[in-house]
């Protein structure tokens, strides 16, 4: 309650998590809020991600936590985030919902059970408690300081405002990036979007589409540069798709070429591969198939990218195997995307994560340029900044 006893209005504009997580924190704080959704009901995008289980964050210790997130963030500015609203505050937010959570494979962080509507269902009772009111179909189309206006052409006033329309990725599910035209007018920087965590483009070869389209690359590490991954990748007609390559996206959209390369056995040193496929004199790729149990996808890498064969030798091949080079086009379209990168840039906000050139009008979730690879760190980066905004706005509405 503000100092003159009248509460006080906080509208919240984006019904994903970072802004439900907004909405909650400013209420409990004792404000009036109202959640602005332009779709028929909230959390679109938070159950598309959670179709195969929801991962709601990492048990990743808080001090390598941090840098799994990129883009024009200060020094440190992520460790004063995650500060605010880290994994375990997650974790614990969720079992006052009455969700246990459990620890899997990598770290990821699931609920009990594992699925998204139970949890947004139970969230909303909450939101509900606390006296959060939503309002659905409802576009926002100008933005000014103390009010928002509708296409409608409703004015809504505000004590202070937050907003998380989300970035460009998945853009059925409402964060399609129009806002820009809101924040133009009031000359806010933002580094244009880009698509993240999304599948990178090959000109493969005909015979290797027709062989290899949907087969996986099991148990590969994935180089570039100074970097590596390993995981499982995908073979499809357009190229790959897959953990290593969604982790190596900033440092893929960075080359004038990008290219990977895999080691297809890992778990093999150099030596031992030439050693198992001394013997061999011809048909070196079903050889090496039979001896290393290379996989059917692994085998038409070998068999037909060019530039490779014909094989001659079994000490070149065991090279390749060790190291087989993957030329790249491009990233596919951020409408495919599982995030983007880019959006208003670090030195617009002050560290509320208010809008400088307008006051009382704060930001959360993927509307900021960052991104983090998959494996928990995308929701937890939402529920973060949420939980900042959130705290922010109540604290400069009940400025006098």
């Amino acid at each position: 309650m503000a100092q003159d006893g009248k509460q006080k209005k906080i509208v919240v504009a984006g019904g994903g998590p970072a802004g439900l997580r907004a909405a909650e924190v400013a209420a409990e704080s004792g404000a009036d809020v109202v959640v602005l959704e332009a779709k028929r009901y909230v959390g679109r995008k938070f159950l598309v991600a959670g179709k195969s289980g929801l991962n709601l964050t990492n048990a990743e210790s808080p001090t390598t936590f941090a840098e799994k997130y990129t883009g024009s963030a200060p020094a440190n500015r992520w460790q004063a985030i995650l500060g605010e609203f880290c994994n375990d505050d997650l974790r614990a937010w969720a079992g006052d919902l009455g969700f246990e959570t459990f620890e899997s494979s990598g770290g990821k962080v699931f609920p009990r059970p594992m699925k998204t509507a139970p949890l947004l269902r139970a969230w909303m009772k909450r939101l509900d408690s606390l006296g959060v009111k939503f309002r659905f179909k409802a576009n926002v189309h100008s933005l000014e300081p103390g009010q928002l206006t509708l296409d409608s052409g409703e004015h809504i006033a505000f004590d202070a405002a937050v907003l998380a329309f989300g970035g460009a990725s998945w853009p059925s599910t409402g964060s399609d990036g129009t806002w820009l035209d809101l924040l133009a007018p009031h000359g806010v920087a933002i580094a244009p979007f880009q698509p993240a965590n999304c599948g990178w483009q090959v000109n493969w070869p005909a015979e290797l589409i027709e062989v290899a389209d949907g087969l996986p690359l099991k148990n590969v590490v994935a180089r570039c540069g100074t970097s590596s991954v390993a995981g499982e990748l995908m073979v499809t007609r357009y190229g790959l798709e897959g953990g290593p390559v969604y982790h190596l996206g900033p440092v893929l959209r960075g080359m004038e070429q990008p290219e990977i390369f895999l080691d297809l056995k890992p778990e093999i040193s150099l030596e031992e591969v030439k050693k198992r496929l001394c013997p061999v004199k011809k048909n070196f790729v079903r050889e090496a198939r039979r001896r290393l149990r290379i996989s059917n996808a692994g085998a038409a890498l070998l068999k037909y990218l060019p530039n490779l064969g014909p094989w001659k030798d079994p000490e070149h091949l065991a090279t390749v195997i060790k190291n087989c080079p993957v030329a790249l086009t491009g990233p596919r379209p951020i409408a495919e995307a599982i995030s983007s990168a880019g959006g208003i840039v670090w030195g617009e906000l002050d560290r509320q994560l208010m809008l400088k050139k307008i006051p009382g009008v704060f930001v959360a979730g993927e509307m900021i340029d960052w991104e983090a690879p998959t494996g928990g760190y995308l929701l937890q980066g939402c529920f973060a900044t949420g939980t900042i905004a959130g705290k922010g706005a109540s604290a400069f509405a009940e400025k006098p």
